[in-house]
Order: C-alpha cells, then sequence, then structure tokens
C-alpha cells in the first residue's frame, strides 16, 4: 500500500470514529449504522474496483455489471417501499428512465464512448431513479395510510380508485424529488457534482465539464420524475383489489 492510500484509508477510519462518537455522545442510536455503513462502503468500493479492473480488460462483463446495478437498485427500492411484491413494476420504474436517458446521452456523444464512462453514466441515472421511487413509495405509502377514511369517502362517491388517489399520489411525487430539485437549483453554488470533478480531474477543459454535467443533471432530474411518477401509479394500481375499485388494506407499520 502506497503512502497516500495509507493516508487515505487512516481519514476514512478516522471520519467514521468521528461520526459514530458524535452519534453515541447525541443519544440518536445510530452509532451502530454509521459503522455498518461506512465499514459496507469501504469493502463494496474497494470491491467494485477490483471488478471494473476485470471489466475494463473484458468489456462484454459491463452488461452484467449493469445488470447487478438495477437488480441492487430493485431490491433496495422494493425494500424501502415495504408493498409485499413490486418487483416486475419497480424495475419498470427504475430501468425504463434510465436506460432511455443513457442511451440519449451516449447516442448524443455527451459523455466519452468508453466503458467506463458508460458505466458510470449509468450507474448515476440508475441511482437517481432508485431515490426517487424509494422516497415517492414510502411518501405515498404513508399518504395512504393517513388519507385513508378520505380515499374510501370519494369512492363511495363514485370515483375511481385513481382519482380518488391522485392527491396522495401528487404529493407523494413531489415528496420523491424535494432531493432532486435542491440539488439542480444550487448545482456549482454549494457543491461541486461528481461528474463536473471528475471529467476536470480528467484533463477536461471546466467549460467543456459544466456542459456535460448540465446535460447529465437536468437527464437526471426527468428520469427520476419519470421513476417517481411510474412507481406512485404502480404501488396504486398494486393496492387496488382486482375487480373492484377499492383499495386493499395496508399493514399498521405500512
Amino acid at each position: 500500500m502506497s503512502g497516500q492510500a495509507g493516508t487515505q484509508l487512516a481519514l476514512v477510519v478516522g471520519f467514521a470514529a468521528i461520526a459514530i462518537t458524535i452519534a453515541r455522545v447525541a443519544g440518536v442510536g445510530l452509532a451502530g449504522a454509521l459503522g455498518r455503513a461506512a465499514g459496507r462502503a469501504t469493502v463494496q468500493l474497494l470491491a467494485v474496483g477490483a471488478v471494473l479492473t476485470v471489466v475494463l480488460d473484458h468489456e462484454w462483463l459491463a452488461a452484467v455489471f449493469v445488470a447487478v446495478m438495477l437488480t441492487t437498485a430493485t431490491l433496495t427500492a422494493r425494500g424501502r417501499i415495504g408493498v409485499p411484491g413490486m418487483v416486475p413494476e419497480v424495475v419498470v420504474a427504475i430501468a425504463i428512465p434510465a436506460g432511455l436517458a443513457a442511451a440519449a446521452l451516449l447516442a448524443a456523444g455527451a459523455v466519452p464512448g468508453s466503458v467506463i464512462a458508460a458505466i458510470a453514466t449509468i450507474g448515476i441515472l440508475i441511482g437517481g431513479a432508485m431515490s426517487a421511487t424509494s422516497l415517492t413509495g414510502r411518501a405515498l405509502v404513508r399518504e395512504l395510510n393517513r388519507d385513508l377514511p378520505r380515499i374510501e369517502a370519494r369512492l363511495c362517491l363514485g370515483q375511481r380508485v385513481r382519482e380518488a388517489s391522485g392527491e396522495a399520489v401528487r404529493h407523494a411525487i413531489v415528496s420523491g424529488l424535494v432531493p432532486a430539485l435542491d440539488q439542480t437549483r444550487t448545482v456549482g453554488l454549494i457543491a461541486l457534482p461528481g461528474t463536473f470533478v471528475g471529467l476536470v480531474l480528467g484533463g477536461a477543459h471546466p467549460a467543456e465539464a459544466a456542459r456535460v454535467q448540465l446535460l447529465v443533471l437536468v437527464g437526471l432530474l426527468a428520469v427520476e420524475l419519470s421513476a417517481a411518477v411510474l412507481a406512485a401509479h404502480a404501488i396504486v394500481r398494486h393496492l387496488t383489489v382486482s375487480g373492484a375499485e377499492r383499495l386493499a388494506p395496508l399493514r399498521p407499520g405500512e
């Protein structure tokens, strides 16, 4: 291990220790979760670095790597939403927007045509779609639980489930898009985004890096909105009782 790598690893351990200490002193009960998250991130990133080295030597493995990313994102989002089933619907909500946006960016030459650049771009888009799907799904379940009496009253007046739950769906989508909107509004003012930094460090002119970052960022916003809309409507369909215009009961914990 080089001296720089050793220093970086020591800093990782130090930052993790600081976070765990603050959590313990504050009594928020997150010390264990923070330690596990830091340890898991360390293992995963080291593993990803090793795997990508192999992928660069065998480019056909890129498709396998992307499939693993999509599978992980789907299972993560599905688990956070908390509605039984839903795996096919979550795959669609994440894969279709991310896939279409990635294809458009690569076809337009907005990102370098290398395998590593394609994987990085697809990973950013899948990650954004996963986040929007998770946040929107969790918010929608909360909204449906809270507004269930009002929704049932609307159903009794003859509205269809899609209409009766429309307000809850809209609120959930807005809630799920807050991080993406904040990121887009503050880009360059509070923090420099990863694509921009990576391109500049790789030798690109800052103006060129800014153009590429803008394309990725706005594309990501479209991906996240599309994923949120697809996920929200899929959840409502999933919870609609077959052959009847009513919602299936949700578990108390959902």
